[in-house]
């Protein structure tokens, strides 16, 4: 948990962060803007229920959407990759990255019809389907998305994003960097700053997600632009990676205690995906899509014990 004064180290209102960057989308879905000085680029792709917010942002905030020429994905999930269909037909130039794994990813029929059909659901759940009697938000086709690694330099005239290879959230997430604003964008790889709390989601490999936070405890950090419930800035976003290990250390033991009570999966995910429900009825996801989260991180755990 965080102090009181720490809290109001977390920005969930939209607008400018500081100069070449903004935080639009919504507190639940955020995105954000770089703005280079050859170019801007959006990094992460959102929820496809934001789209209303993010055309009335460009619009109130004066951004110029002929300069977006570029679209960092993160990793491939449905509420990090929402708006990219729409924003791809809106700019047909658009310039769209991801790792290698989420650019395959994004090829699969049944992979793209997962993603319109969780994007339609949490839609529902958040009271937002109304947004699809306006908007097409499906993803139709393929959209070609060029394949970026670890190391990968995306520039922007006098902002350069650096890339790192981030798994255990997902297998295909990557962070991004950008040194000269001190800026960290660890996606879901990197907690989520939830209400006073930090969720850790380390989804589909726990062990790799604690290793990737590893990796980005040591960059020199001013502002942690999260893909949930806003940004973090100042002194907290300086320890935030750091008090994500000590976040994650803490759910993995939650996790192996039930686990070792119940000696099966599918109570342990029961037991703990309705404590989460109940505490927190308002997150994002759906009761029945934040099980599917939690089969995958006890699988992992549990297997990683079974070795032990």
């Amino acid at each position: 948990m965080q102090s009181k004064g720490e809290r109001f180290m977390r920005i969930r209102q939209p607008g400018k962060i500081r100069d070449a960057l903004w935080f639009l989308g919504r507190e639940e879905s955020c995105v954000y803007l770089l703005e280079g000085t050859n170019q801007s680029m959006i990094v992460s792709g959102g929820i496809s229920y934001i789209i209303p917010d993010l055309l009335q942002q460009f619009e109130i905030f004066g951004i110029n959407e002929t300069r977006i020429k570029k679209l960092l994905i993160l990793h491939a999930h449905f509420d990090h990759v929402g708006i990219v269909p729409f924003l791809k037909r809106r700019y047909p130039g658009l310039e769209v990255y991801a790792s290698f794994r989420a650019s395959e990813l994004l090829l699969q029929r049944k992979v793209i019809d997962t993603i319109n059909q969780f994007s339609r659901d949490t839609a529902k759940h958040m009271g937002m389907e109304k947004v699809y009697d306006t908007y097409d938000l499906d993803w139709h086709g393929n959209i070609h998305v060029k394949p970026i690694s670890e190391g990968h330099r995306i520039d922007l005239g006098n902002l350069q994003i650096q890339i790192y290879e981030t798994p255990g959230h997902s297998s295909c997430s990557i962070s991004a960097y950008v040194p000269r604003l001190k800026a960290l964008f660890p996606s879901d790889g990197g907690g989520i700053p939830y209400k006073g709390m930090i969720i850790a989601s380390g989804n589909s490999n726990y062990t790799k997600f604690q290793q990737s936070l590893e990796k980005l405890k040591d960059l020199e950090v001013e502002y942690v632009c999260a893909d949930h419930y806003g940004y973090v800035k100042g002194n907290e976003a300086k320890g935030f990676i750091r008090n994500t290990i000590v976040a994650a250390k803490d759910r993995r033991a939650s996790v192996e205690e039930v686990y070792r009570r119940t000696k099966n999966i599918a109570a342990t995910v029961n037991e703990l995906a309705s404590v989460c429900e109940n505490e927190n009825p308002d997150y994002l996801i759906s009761p029945e899509i934040n099980k599917g989260v939690y089969r995958q991180m006890v699988r992992h755990i549990a297997s990683t014990m079974a070795k032990s």
